[in-house]
C-alpha cells in the first residue's frame, strides 16, 4: 500500500514533465520552429461534439468570435484545474465582454467524461466554459487536427490518468490558429489581449 501511494505522486509528477516537454515541442513547431514562416501552422479542423447540457457544437461556432480551447479531462489533478480556474480569472475580468468570446474545454478522456460529468466538473468555473466530448473515435480526431499529444496511462491501482499537451488555444473570428494564449500575465493583461480579437 505504502509502495503504491508513493509510487502514484511520481507518476503524477512524470506525466506533468513530458506533458510540459511535449507541449514546449509543440509551441516551438507552432511557432515556425526556428524557421522564418509566414503563416500560421494549420491547427483545427471540422468537429461535432457535445457540451455539458447536451447541445451539440461544431467549428461553426466558432466563426464570429475568438476563442480559447483547452484540452485536458476531469481527473486531472493539477495542470487542468489551474488552466481552467486561470481561463475563468480572464473571462471574469472581461466583464460584459465576456459574452463576445467561446472558452471551451474539450476533454482527452472520453471514456470518463460523459457530458454530465463536463458538468459537475465546470461548475466550479466560469459559467462561459463549455466543456465539449464526444465518442473516442471522434477525440481522437479532434486532438489530432489541434496537434495534441494524449496517452492514456496505467496507474499501479489499476486506474489511469491522461498525459495530455497543457497549451491553450487562440483561435481567432473566422476559427483559424493565431497563437498559444499566454495564462502567465495578470488576467487583465490576458483580457485586454483577448479583447483585440473581438
Amino acid at each position: 500500500m505504502e509502495q503504491s501511494s508513493s509510487v502514484r505522486p511520481l507518476v503524477i509528477v512524470g506525466s506533468f514533465a513530458v506533458s510540459l516537454l511535449v507541449g514546449l515541442v509543440l509551441l516551438f513547431l507552432v511557432m515556425g520552429g526556428g524557421r522564418n514562416v509566414a503563416a500560421p501552422a494549420a491547427i483545427g479542423g471540422p468537429f461535432q461534439l457535445t457540451d455539458q447540457s447536451g447541445a451539440t457544437v461544431t467549428d461553426k461556432s466558432l466563426q464570429g468570435r475568438p476563442t480559447l480551447i483547452f484540452f485536458g479531462f476531469t481527473h486531472c489533478p493539477d495542470v487542468c484545474p489551474t488552466s481552467l480556474f486561470e481561463i475563468s480569472e480572464v473571462l471574469r475580468a472581461m466583464g460584459p465582454d465576456a459574452d463576445r468570446v467561446n472558452a471551451y474545454f474539450i476533454s482527452v478522456d472520453p471514456e470518463r467524461d460523459t457530458p454530465a460529468a463536463m458538468k459537475d466538473y465546470l461548475s466550479s468555473f466560469d459559467p462561459h466554459l463549455k466543456g465539449l466530448t464526444g465518442d473516442p473515435e471522434v477525440m481522437a480526431k479532434v486532438t489530432t487536427e489541434y496537434r495534441v499529444y494524449a496517452k492514456k496511462v496505467p496507474l499501479k491501482d489499476g486506474d489511469y490518468t491522461m498525459d495530455h499537451t497543457a497549451l491553450v488555444y487562440l483561435m481567432d473570428r473566422d476559427g483559424r490558429f493565431v497563437a498559444p494564449f499566454n495564462l502567465k500575465q495578470s488576467p487583465e493583461q490576458a483580457a485586454a489581449e483577448l479583447k483585440k480579437y473581438i
